[in-house]
């Protein structure tokens, strides 16, 4: 996988008891259009700390043009920022 680390806009629903359920997320490609990506299946969700942030890490799949594809996107604690790691 490559790490792009980009800003992304997220759909996701939450849990009673607090935990973040992605659905979708958007982001910029290099010409500047925005792809939508919706999330199949979440493989596996850890917590790490990142340079002192704890981060969620959410490894995902997708399916596109019948091949499937996996990514990672950080939800940041501190900030309630999403990020898309790797791709």
């Amino acid at each position: 996988m490559k790490v792009v680390a980009k800003p992304i806009e997220v759909v996701s629903w939450t849990d009673k008891e607090g935990n973040i359920h992605p659905i979708r997320f958007r982001y910029e490609n290099k010409e500047e259009e925005y792809v939508v990506i919706k999330i199949n299946r979440i493989i596996y969700k850890s917590l790490e700390k990142l340079c002192g942030n704890p981060m969620m890490i959410y490894r995902c799949s997708t399916t596109t043009g019948g091949t499937e594809r996996i990514f990672e996107i950080k939800y940041a604690l501190n900030t309630c920022k999403w990020m898309l790691f790797k791709i």
